[in-house]
């Protein structure tokens, strides 16, 4: 589990460190940094499917995402007796993205190009993989600086893994090793199983309400278009008791079963005083979103981690606290992390006693984090 998510120079937010428990809710008001936060562990993602550059590219480059105010504010600035303004830079410019848990740690170091004929795209200037939450002298085993990259064994020596690594490749896709770099090879697999929802689709056109080709699903799509197949993987696996009380949960009476047509899955859901089953293409968006949750949360292979962005679209309110319940009991199996700034579904989660709130403010332009202590950190050096 990630116990600490730090991330400087990315957007809004200049410098921001969280503690994450089981079931994290973060919050705030339109414009807050909820989008960059959830964005910044997105790129986290990337890194390990070795996607970072491309996807920083697809946002406009290093230059287009970094923190657009002065590297630190004076007192006089905060106090607004002295025009916000850039002081004189001590530090290079910099984007850091970095998570630790109870056993590893990870953060990266993206810097702008020197003499490139591609300007908009950043490099990986440092990397460093440790144990435990807080790098330290003693217990980094992993470093890259630059193209050198450097491993400890077991016997604590350093060996030259890399020297000629390239800026646009991260050391966790290109030095994972199971004789000689395991911890690289198992979190680069642990972050690979991250899982992200922020797309599931409803429209008309959605193919989750057409029949697809059934067959076995036990993680479903990020946009839900194997959905019919996901059900019925749940059921499979001998979960179809936890997806009856789910559904009966938000629609008292109702019921959602699967039927196959020449090697074709549809989802069809049953409602009480109803004469006929409603197929997938008659659902409201609401109602087949919140089947789509239910399948997402469900899922026979638990992530390590899971973020839901909104999941609140195109819910009626009524559905919030069974949606809240859901994601409790899946927060068991594994660690979620939801954004949100419906306060319904916020207080529903608060409610069930388990969640930390992560409440974001705007100063000054910046994303910081409401009341509490940020966790101790220490970037790598470059």
């Amino acid at each position: 589990m990630i116990t600490r998510l730090a991330i400087s120079g990315y957007r809004s937010l200049r410098d921001i460190r969280v503690t994450l428990g089981p079931l994290n809710v973060v919050t705030g008001a339109n414009g807050s940094g909820k989008s960059s936060l959830y964005r910044a562990l997105r790129l986290l993602a990337d890194i390990a499917q070795g996607r970072i550059i491309q996807s920083l590219a697809t946002e406009g480059g290093l230059q287009s995402t970094l923190w657009a105010g002065p590297e630190a504010f004076s007192r006089a600035m905060k106090a607004g007796t002295q025009p916000v303004q850039g002081l004189v830079r001590k530090n290079p410019i910099s984007l850091k993205l970095g998570f630790a848990g109870d056993d590893y740690g990870y953060a990266i170091d993206l810097g702008l190009p020197q003499d490139s004929i591609f300007p908009n795209d950043p490099v990986i200037k440092v990397e460093s993989l440790w144990t435990g939450e807080r790098l330290g002298r003693a217990n980094a085993f992993a470093v890259r600086n630059g193209p050198y990259v450097r491993i400890r064994n077991d016997n604590g020596e350093w060996r030259d893994a890399y020297q000629h690594l390239a800026p646009f490749d991260s050391m966790m896709t290109h030095c994972s090793d199971p004789r000689e770099a395991l911890e690289l090879l198992l979190l680069r697999e642990r972050m690979r199983d991250w899982r992200f929802y922020d797309h599931l689709r409803t429209d008309r056109d959605s193919p989750s309400r057409r029949p697809q080709v059934g067959t076995y699903t036990p993680v479903l799509a990020s946009e839900g278009s194997d959905l019919a197949a996901a059900v019925q993987t749940i059921r499979g696996m001998g979960a179809g008791g936890d997806l009856d009380a789910a559904i009966a949960d938000a629609f008292p009476g109702g019921r959602v079963v699967v039927t196959h047509t020449d090697g074709y899955f549809e989802v069809e859901m049953r409602q009480h005083g109803l004469l006929r089953p409603l197929k997938a293409a008659e659902l409201s968006d609401g109602t087949l979103r919140y089947l789509l949750l239910v399948a997402a949360l469900l899922s026979p292979r638990p992530p390590a981690l899971m973020i839901l962005n909104e999941p609140e679209t195109s819910l009626h309110p009524d559905l919030l606290p069974p949606l809240a319940r859901l994601i409790a009991q899946a927060s068991k199996r594994s660690q979620i992390i939801v954004v949100s700034h419906a306060q319904t579904l916020v207080a529903a989660l608060d409610a069930q006693g388990d969640s930390s709130q992560i409440v974001l403010e705007k100063e000054l332009g910046e994303t910081v984090v409401r009341d509490g202590e940020p966790p101790n950190w220490t970037w790598p050096s470059r």
